[in-house]
Parts: C-alpha cells; structure tokens; sequence
C-alpha cells in the first residue's frame, strides 16, 4: 500500500548501491518540478523503520525541491527478500550489472545465501550469480566508489579495464591506480582505451604521467603514435611490435640480472645455456640493430 512519508524518516543505507547519473536526474529534475513524483519509492520496513531500496534519484530531486514527503511503498518487512524483489523486477526498474552486483554480494557477504540458494531464489543460473560476485570480488572499495558514484564510466571499466586484468595479467592495485588518476576528467571510452593501452604496455615515464593525473600530454603521444601505426604497413607494424618486446626485456634482464637470489645449480646450470645462445647472437643482433637505426635515422 502506498503511503506518503517523511524524507527524514528514510534509511539511505543502500544508497551507495545504486548508480548515479548526473544527467539523468537533471531531466527527474526537471518532471518532478512540472510533475510532482509520480512513481513511489520502494524499501523494507525493518525495525519500524523505511530502508530506501529503489527511487534514490527520486529523493534527491525531492530534496533539491524543499519537499518535505514523498510516496513510498514498502516490499515487505524483511531486507534480504526486499533485495531479492527488486533483482527479480531488475529489468523493469533497469538496474545495472554493477548494482545488481552489489546486491548480489549483499545477500550472499550480508544475509548468509549461498550461491546456489541466490541463483535458485531469483530463478537465475549459477553462472549469473558467479558472474556478479566475481565483479565485486575484484573492486577495491575506491574503485567501487568510483564507478557507483558516475566519476568513471562504467562501460569504459568493464569492456576496456577487466580483459586487461584477465588478458594481461594486471593486478588489480594497478588497475585501481589507473581508475583513481582518469576519474572525474570527463574522458571518452576511446580516450580512456588509448591511456590503458599506453599504462599497461608503454614505458615507466608515460605510466608515472598518467598516475600523476596530467593526461593531456601522454594523449598527445599516443593519438600521434595510432595515427603514425595506421600508416605502417602489416610488415611493419609487427616489427615495431617485436622491438618493442626487444626492448622491455633487455631492461627486464638487465635489472634481474644482479639479483644475488639467483644462486641455485639448477638455474646456474640452466641459465648458462641460455646465456650462451644470446651472447653467440649478440654481435649480429646488433648488427643489424645498428644497420636498422641508421637506416630509420636518415629518413
């Protein structure tokens, strides 16, 4: 049954759950001022008590407005089946993979389900739950913040970030490191694409600038370097590729080299083998490197 009441007497404890979305209630904002609300909001009457569910940009315009009630209809009287009401009408109220996500993983760290008693209650499938769990498992709470609160885009952090994390092997302080410095910038997906690829595969000093939050001179670089790719030929571009491989693992053995921990007969035996077949390649490498670098040097 619905009910007008008071915005003071609604628990906002979920309302780091749900996205937010600047524009989006700027036009609620808008209707509401013409309107009034016309859809009420959904909770949980727990301890006699309102627990705010669904209709958090409903409540803000209604702040934004001076307004001192709102329709409200309760789900029932308990917080967990209150959770799982709203995911079983999740395409209906349009919530995103990351809020269903965070319910998810409220039911299952909060209230005590298991996977299986969440799939088998919202009649999903194990993988659907797995999925959503596994989003949240990997977020730092910073990152999470980030995304919930629209100061990155979420498009960008799923299609863009997360196969560097499973393709790449990027951990996930690194990722959060990359999250942290382009929030709040205002970048496109493809902008955002350009810095990940650069992070993850360019040198130290264009990671040390993009943590440093200053984006616009490593954009820069790397717009100038797709646009100089784009002219290469396929030949081309896969050499480039393999210098640049060249490249990092010279420095990668190069700086592991002197470790003394390096000690063991088995990998002194090994690693003298190896070494031997570099050093016998070492003079033509070179060679030709040096012959390649005048070439490119005169044009």
């Amino acid at each position: 049954m619905m009910n007008e009441i008071e915005l003071s007497s609604l628990d906002l404890r979920y309302e780091s759950y749900r996205m937010r979305d600047r524009a989006r209630e700027a036009r609620l904002l808008a209707s509401v001022c013409e309107r009034g609300i016309l859809e009420p909001l959904e909770g949980v009457s727990v301890d006699a008590g309102h627990v705010l569910l669904n209709g958090f940009k409903r409540l803000r315009c209604a702040r934004r407005l001076g307004l001192g009630t709102v329709p409200y209809v309760a789900l029932c009287e308990d917080a967990a089946m209150g959770i799982v009401s709203l995911l079983r009408a999740s395409n209906e109220h349009m919530l995103s993979i990351l809020e269903q996500a965070g319910f998810v993983d409220e039911l299952n760290a909060v209230h005590g389900m298991t996977l299986v008693q969440i799939a088998e209650t919202l009649s999903r499938s194990k993988a659907w739950v797995s999925l959503r769990l596994g989003l949240i498992a990997q977020m730092s709470p910073s990152v999470r913040e980030k995304l919930f609160s629209g100061a990155f885009p979420v498009y960008a952090y799923m299609y863009v970030l997360r196969p560097f994390m499973r393709i790449n092997g990027a951990g996930r302080e690194a990722v959060e490191s990359l999250v942290l410095a382009l929030s709040g910038k205002g970048l496109s997906v493809r902008e955002i694409e350009m810095l990940a690829r650069g992070y993850f595969h360019g040198s130290e000093e264009l990671r040390e600038q993009i943590r440093s939050g200053n984006v616009a001179l490593p954009l820069k670089r790397l717009n100038h370097s797709m646009s100089r790719d784009e002219q290469c030929t396929p030949l081309e571009q896969a050499m480039l590729k393999d210098l640049d491989m060249a490249r990092k693992y010279m420095q990668r053995v190069s700086a592991k080299s002197a470790d003394i921990r390096l000690e063991s007969a088995a990998f002194r035996a090994e690693a003298q083998l190896l070494l031997s077949g570099l050093l016998s390649h070492a003079e033509v490498f070179f060679q030709g490197v040096r012959q390649l670098y005048d070439r490119c040097g005169h044009l």
